[in-house]
């Protein structure tokens, strides 16, 4: 079943990703064009307050045309740990700091054309620490909600970031026991 990479270059680049174009040969010998995203790793992070309130952050998603509320998130940098981005994607995002801290599991969301990982993780008694520290094309308000409003929020079709729905649901799925 795989695929053997011929050729490989970068098609596009631009700050935060970068489209990659491979000559694949496939099992059977023909040869084969393949595009894909490629992105550095990520954290996405469900922050709880020590009050059980979450914090979220409603953005300006340009791609979409909107405000999208959903949970901090970023880039890991290059050798950087997944845990110790979670502190530091959660400080520049929020002003908030975790308590303690759970990996709750970690995916390939849309390995069909990206090669993106999300690690997720579970924040307890985040408390606030300093101001934001957003990067120029961010544009975030942090707010915190009860959990249960975000369940209802991806019950009524109203929380649209998906990593958020993932994030909300794989808690509820265990119920909180990560």
């Amino acid at each position: 079943m795989e695929w053997t990479t011929v050729t490989s270059e970068v098609a596009y680049s631009c700050e935060g990703f970068d489209i990659v174009n491979e000559t694949v040969e496939l099992p059977a010998g023909e040869r084969a064009e393949f595009d894909y995203l490629q992105e550095a790793e990520s954290v996405v992070i469900l922050p709880f307050r020590a009050d059980g309130r979450v914090v979220v952050i409603d953005e300006w998603r340009h791609a979409v045309g909107r405000v999208n509320r959903s949970l901090p998130a970023g880039t890991l940098e290059d050798g950087e740990d997944p845990a110790d981005a979670v502190g530091r994607e959660l400080a520049e995002e929020t002003g908030y700091r975790p308590g303690d801290l759970e990996h709750m599991t970690t995916v390939e969301p849309a390995n069909g054309f990206s090669d993106a990982v999300f690690h997720y993780f579970l924040a307890r008694d985040c408390e606030r620490a300093t101001g934001q520290d957003l990067d120029v094309d961010e544009t975030i308000e942090v707010t915190t909600t009860a959990f249960d409003d975000l369940r209802e929020a991806v019950r009524n079709d109203e929380l649209q970031d998906g990593r958020a729905v993932f994030g909300v649901l794989y808690y509820l799925l265990f119920d909180g026991q990560v």
